[in-house]
């Protein structure tokens, strides 16, 4: 089949010398999107009045700050000699481990100085983080990046993709593999599988879950990834720290399973004072 339809434009508005991209667009609609559903919960929860909307600030500029830093380190070589672009957001991207790492700093950070559990406050934050990553995927389908190998159009049309969908894996004359679509669905399944099963799961444990179901997604879909950032010449960064996540997400609820007498999850209301 000849590709004929161009690819949708990466700026959403163009404002005189201004430039608003759908990346950023769709970032903040996840980040919005989670926090109505967190919120919503910590409500329900009987936990303060705006308590997620106060940590989120912090959580947000932090994961945004630290997503980015992590980006240059493994960049290094460029970043180097090219100082100046590491402030320049537009050239290079972010990642998302780091995004995780500085969100889980602030987020230990905050509930310290204000008293709460961690464990609670990550327990009701999983699952909007896990569908904001989901969303925030289709940021990386506007740009064209974070896709596979490259695969024919006969294969696309096997999976019942729609064209506009195929259309924008068409890059410099070839298909690719959608695996920004295949993360995608596998956190939504992740958003709905942690949303039913929570009540049951005791403290600690929801979010340590998101850990490890994310975890094993990522491992095996950035194996099929062109773009991914490498330690040394063979080993995929995020590969790595998907590992490393799973192994200590284990060892962290096998040590709280032996070490505390841990509540379920729905039985907890109001602000929870144990570990």
């Amino acid at each position: 089949m000849i590709y004929s339809t161009p690819p949708f434009s990466p700026i959403a508005l163009e404002l005189g010398p201004l430039n608003i991209y759908w990346y950023g667009i769709i970032i903040a609609s996840g980040m919005l999107l989670g926090y109505f559903f967190a919120n919503r919960e910590s409500d329900r929860k009987g936990l303060p009045e705006g308590l997620f909307m106060d940590m989120m600030f912090y959580i947000i500029i932090t994961s945004i700050v630290c997503a980015r830093l992590y980006y240059v380190v493994f960049q290094w070589d460029y970043y180097s000699q090219n100082p100046i672009d590491i402030i320049m957001v537009n050239e290079g991207g972010m990642a998302i481990h780091g995004g995780l790492i500085g969100g889980f700093l602030a987020g230990v950070i905050y509930s310290r100085i204000k008293g709460f559990s961690f464990f609670q406050l990550a327990d009701i934050a999983a699952p909007s983080i896990i569908l904001g990553q989901a969303i925030g995927r289709w940021g990386n389908f506007m740009n064209q990046e974070a896709h596979g190998g490259e695969v024919t159009r006969e294969f696309l049309d096997s999976l019942l993709l729609p064209d506009w969908i195929i259309n924008q894996m068409y890059i410099d004359g070839a298909y690719y593999h959608p695996t920004f679509l295949y993360e995608s669905v596998w956190n939504i399944i992740g958003f709905v599988l942690l949303i039913l099963i929570r009540p049951k799961l005791k403290i600690g444990q929801t979010i340590l879950l998101y850990l490890i179901y994310y975890s094993v997604g990522r491992f095996f879909i950035e194996g099929m990834r062109t773009d991914s950032l490498m330690i040394g010449e063979s080993l995929r960064t995020a590969q790595f720290i998907s590992i490393l996540l799973i192994v200590a997400a284990l060892a962290v609820w096998i040590y709280r399973s032996i070490k505390y007498k841990l509540p379920k999850y729905g039985e907890t209301e109001g602000v929870y004072k144990g570990r």
